[in-house]
């Protein structure tokens, strides 16, 4: 197969990738963490939505906020409520490790991976901690 080439003999712009992102790097942790941070800050825009449907229901009167919290209190609203929380502790601590980057702090490969991992432990920690310590408040 041959590829037209344009006045420079490279392959025309029409030709080549874009990004070439996708066609030459393999997935690796940093990178799967980055992507990860991006949908936990898309995934608290859900649960700002969910914290104003909650002080709209409260507004709304008894009846109002029992079903509200009937929602919530299913299986369906548990799922997502436990997905909110673990979206708020993740873009935590990545925004702190990004701060970070914004430091010049924590470049080295070492230290990314490092990192990359303690984001998404902390992340699975204190998900846990805080829906046990929900659980034996009975708040759940």
């Amino acid at each position: 197969m041959s590829v037209e080439k344009g006045s420079a003999g490279r392959p025309r712009a029409a030709d080549r990738p874009l990004s070439p992102h996708l066609q030459v790097w393999r997935p690796h942790l940093t990178m799967t963490v980055s992507i990860l941070h991006r949908f936990t800050g898309m995934a608290l825009y859900a649960g700002a939505l969910i914290v104003a449907g909650w002080a709209a229901a409260l507004a709304g009167g008894e009846s109002a906020f029992n079903s509200y919290r009937g929602l919530l209190g299913s299986p369906l609203g548990k799922l997502v409520l436990l997905g909110v929380t673990f979206s708020l502790f993740y873009h935590l601590a990545g925004g702190i490790r990004h701060l970070a980057w914004d430091l010049g702090l924590g470049f080295e490969k070492r230290t990314a991976d490092t990192t990359a991992t303690a984001v998404v432990a902390f992340a699975v920690t204190a998900t846990i901690a805080v829906w046990v310590i929900a659980g034996f408040a009975g708040l759940l």
